[in-house]
């Protein structure tokens, strides 16, 4: 029986503990200093807000552990010695191991502004971000976001919550657009504004203003505007949290180097998650990917391989979801900013639409929803398959999630198809009784 030791207790160590359980009897030993029991990262937002708490964002019982023999052990490692196979620990404590698992996670960036290192300047990634976010933002008049990404508006809806006004500066023309087209971006934008945040386009952040005290008391923008507040959350992204590999032996780049099976270039270590960086990348895909579906699928991936059945990651078709406040977000294959063969729908009201991107053979490559739920098995069934846009814009109905009752857009939305694409129409369906009603 091999002692298989998992450093980090995110998405992906958790389902790889799992799924090795599932396969084996090894010895599983799983590490975190962030928290003793495995947590939904994506729910942080909920507990500041209000809406939960921390263990209402645990998706298994404190007992599951011991029931399925899964041991928990809280602690900050200092230090890897991958010769002795030994980790250890700040208080002097070690542990020994026959498989490694290293999924370490992300940090949030910093970019060496002066300032970055004030009492009141954070970024929000981890469970002592957030109880540090929740000390930091006691009594304040103003935030101050910089960066426009999925972090930074989960933190102005946050802020928006208690009531704190908030002022968002994004060096780009508009919310993400270095991921979402012209249109959606557009859409976010208009949307932060009515839910009365203060958006900043083509801002940049200069410099943190000290007030004296250590605290922070201002910012300091390209414009040479100076903004008052009391707290700065900088959400310019994150990278892969590898500081503790540095000056070992284990190969990294931006992330830990990893091959297809996930292994290192140290025997029996292996990487997973958001501090992975995969040497050979599929098509259409990056090499680090800080998302909560690619950590799942990489460590149910891994699980195979250390328990004798060496297998090949393959991400799949490219998946992501988010919230920008009211607006749900989910994208399928490949939707670049800019492309030129894209059919787009906007609702009247400015907050659904969908783009379907496709190739010369109008083949779907890419889709994106916002304000409609869609069904995951389909859409990814769809673009492995190579559906065209005609095809799935006919059996548009299929992908359809929304709970019974819900408005329905797919009549509006095949009509406009038919008049951009006349030689390719396809039948629209009448609405049923309730749609009638409905709309």
């Amino acid at each position: 029986m091999k002692h298989i030791v998992i450093l980090g207790n995110g998405i992906a160590g958790i389902t790889a503990a799992r799924h090795i359980r599932k396969l084996s009897d090894h010895k599983i030993t799983v590490i975190s200093g962030e928290s003793e029991h495995f947590f939904s990262r994506t729910a942080l937002m909920y507990i500041y807000m209000g809406h939960m708490k921390y263990e209402h964002t645990k998706p298994y019982e404190d007992w599951f552990w011991r029931k399925n023999n899964i041991d928990l052990k809280m602690g900050w490692v200092e230090q890897v010695d991958f010769d002795r196979r030994e980790l250890q620990f700040n208080n002097g404590e070690a542990i020994n191991y026959d498989q490694l698992i290293l999924a370490t996670g992300s940090n949030s960036n910093k970019f060496g502004w002066k300032g970055q290192d004030l009492k009141g300047v954070q970024g929000l990634y981890s469970l002592q971000d957030l109880e540090l976010m929740e000390q930091n933002t006691q009594n304040i008049e103003r935030a101050v976001i910089v960066g426009g990404g999925l972090i930074g508006v989960e933190m102005a809806e946050m802020l928006h919550s208690r009531n704190i006004p908030v002022t968002y500066l994004i060096r780009e023309s508009h919310f993400w657009d270095i991921v979402l087209p012209d249109e959606e971006a557009s859409m976010i934008d208009r949307h932060l504004r009515e839910h009365h945040i203060d958006l900043r386009t083509n801002t940049e952040l200069l410099e943190i203003i000290d007030d004296g005290e250590g605290k922070v008391k201002a910012v300091k923008t390209n414009d040479n505007e100076t903004i008052p507040c009391q707290f700065v959350g900088l959400t310019v992204g994150v990278h892969p949290n590898i500081n503790l590999f540095k000056y070992s032996t284990l190969e990294i780049d931006k992330g830990i180097l990893v091959d297809e099976l996930l292994k290192t270039n140290l025997p029996d270590v292996y990487a997973i998650g958001d501090c992975a960086q995969l040497k050979s990348p599929s098509q259409y895909r990056k090499s680090i990917e800080a998302v909560w579906y690619v950590g799942r699928k990489m460590g149910e991936t891994v699980a195979k391989t250390i328990c004798g059945t060496p297998t090949v990651y393959n991400p799949g078709v490219w998946f992501n979801s988010a919230k920008f406040f009211d607006i749900e977000y989910q994208t399928y294959g490949s939707v670049p900013p800019y492309h030129s063969s894209s059919f787009y729908w906007e609702h009247a009201d400015g907050k659904k639409a969908m783009r379907i991107v496709f190739n010369e053979n109008y083949e779907v490559e890419g889709v994106n929803f916002m304000g409609l739920r869609q069904r995951h098995e389909v859409w990814d069934r769809w673009i492995r398959d190579g559906k065209t846009l005609q095809y799935v814009m006919e059996h548009l109905t299929d992908a359809h999630f929304d709970p019974e009752l819900f408005r329905r857009h797919e009549q509006e939305i095949q009509s406009k198809y038919n008049g951009a694409f006349p030689d390719h129409q396809v039948t629209i369906r009448k609405k049923g009784f309730l749609e009638k009603i409905l709309n």
